[in-house]
Order: C-alpha cells, then structure tokens, then sequence
C-alpha cells in the first residue's frame, strides 16, 4: 500500500536556502492553486535553478528591474513573468532577501482538479501533458501575472501553496542542462527531474526562439 503524501505546509525556511538545494528538493513536493472555479494540485516533477547575479541565464543577471523585483525580496514568493507575448511561467523565489535567486517549474503531474486543467489546456491529447513544461503549467493552473509576488507560505488559503508531499528517492533525481539557456550558463546542469515520470518536459538546447527573457 503507497502511503498518502505528507500534507504538512513548506516553511519560508525550506526556501531561504541556496538555490541549489532548494531546486532539487521540490521535486515530488505539491503545488496547491486556489483558483476560483476550484482547488487543484499538482506534484512537482522537473525544475530549473537560477542563481541571480551569479548567474547569467537569470532574469536577475544584470540587477533589479520593475519586472524582476520580487526575485530580490524575502524567500518564500512566486515570480510570475511573461514571455513572447503569450505564456506565463511560475517561479519561487529562494535564498535570503536579495539574492535574487530563483526556481522555475517546469512540469508536473495534476493530481487533484484535472477537469479544470482540461478545460485550460484543450491541445492536451493526455492528461501526462497538462503541466508538461513551463508555459503548460502555468496555463493548467490559471496563473498569470496576477499572482506575481504571492506569499507561498502564508497559509491554505492563499492561492498558491506548497505542501511536503512525497520527495523522490534520491537514485529517481536526475540533473542535465538547462533548457533554452545558452551563452555562460548553457552548460549548467542545473535542470532536475524524476527520472522517467512521464509528465516531464523534453529537454531543448538553445536557439534565438526559445531563449529565456
């Protein structure tokens, strides 16, 4: 018998860490939305790490903008930006208070409110593909830049929570490049996945149309 994922909250303190640790770990975590036509759920399956100033692939990279600003704030918040005038992607913010470092995620796997996502998401042929990478999975989950600068950790009711869930067994976590990263930081292996959950993303070297803005 599987036992049921641990529902306990994340704690600002599981995000005020480096970068680096952080990523991995949210692997396997949940992904609570509070949407207004409903609650849905989504397990973590593939995420990407970006190191803010130290990190050329980052929004960050050059210092704070209007759009950026959240990255430097405290630890525990959802960065929400758009990108090639159609797709929103979701971000938390980590690390302590101006580091600017951040996770996207880029896929996972609805467990709780798929006809929702369904309804969001009509091109999916399955239901593996609702939250199969960024743009997906913030369209799955209505987030837009509404959201941007949301508390993940003040609590069920707010519209985007995390909960403990069910991490991965340590040999389950793979590490490759980044996806659509080039220049300094194409050779990162700072992508982290559940090796052979069938909701991630195929991994995309860089070109001019897929490069991170």
């Amino acid at each position: 018998m599987i036992a049921s994922p641990d529902r306990t909250p994340l704690p600002r303190q599981f995000f005020d860490r480096p970068v680096l640790e952080v990523a991995p770990d949210l692997l396997g975590r949940i992904l609570v939305r509070n949407a207004p036509e409903g609650q849905m759920e989504l397990r973590l399956t593939e995420v990407e790490a970006y190191a803010g100033g130290a990190d050329p692939g980052s929004h960050a990279y050059r210092g704070p903008t209007p759009r950026n600003e959240v990255m430097f704030g405290p630890p525990g918040h959802a960065y929400v930006y758009f990108t090639y005038g159609m797709w929103h992607c979701l971000n938390l913010v980590c690390g302590p208070e101006g580091s600017a470092s951040g996770v996207l995620l880029r896929a996972g796997e609805i467990r709780v409110g798929a006809d929702l996502a369904r309804k969001r998401r009509i091109s999916a042929r399955h239901d593996r593909e609702l939250a199969k990478g960024p743009a997906r999975l913030a369209t799955a989950l209505d987030v837009d830049r509404t959201l941007n600068g949301t508390d993940v950790c003040a609590g069920p009711q707010s519209p985007l929570s995390l909960l403990s869930g069910t991490p991965p067994r340590p040999d389950q976590v793979r590490s490759g490049p980044r996806t659509g990263v080039g220049g300094e930081g194409a050779t990162q292996p700072w992508r982290f996945w559940i090796d052979n959950d069938p909701t991630v993303s195929p991994y995309r070297a860089h070109t001019p149309r897929h490069r991170r803005t």
